[in-house]
């Protein structure tokens, strides 16, 4: 009797342990596919004496992405780029202004405002980030 259960709890767990490890070769295949997939991302920067604006531009890894840097940028500055997988976007403008610096950014995909922010001051940072959209 205690071989016939033993027998039975056995083979309720290799069948479990198989299909555990074939759901988790799935979760992998999609976190690939994620990591694996680009998305394209439209910077904006506005506003007044804008010393330099930093980006994430597309190259370094998806979890630690290469920064781009533009020095005494034309205004308004829109910039395309192409991110990968989990890579965020991300726009950082800088100015310095004894009379008041002002800046503003906004991350667009696919026509949807990721993010937006402003700020204004003496000196001013005002940065965008976005989560992933091919995370979401």
């Amino acid at each position: 009797m205690h071989r016939t259960i033993r027998a039975a709890v056995c083979s309720v767990a290799v069948a479990g342990l198989a299909f555990g490890l074939s759901s988790c070769s799935e979760a992998v295949d999609q976190v690939d596919k994620a990591v694996d997939e680009t998305y394209e991302v439209t910077y904006e920067v506005t506003g007044k004496n804008v010393d330099s604006i930093e980006f994430h531009g597309g190259g370094g890894k998806a979890t630690e992405p290469k920064i781009e840097s533009v020095s005494k940028p034309e205004l308004p500055w829109t910039k395309t780029v192409k991110l990968r997988g989990i890579m965020p976007a991300a726009v950082m403008p800088v100015a310095a202004d004894p009379e008041g610096a002002q800046v503003a950014c906004k991350i667009t995909y696919k026509g949807k405002v990721l993010e937006e922010q402003s700020a204004k001051g003496l000196v001013t940072a005002g940065g965008c980030t976005a989560e992933s959209p091919v995370t979401g």
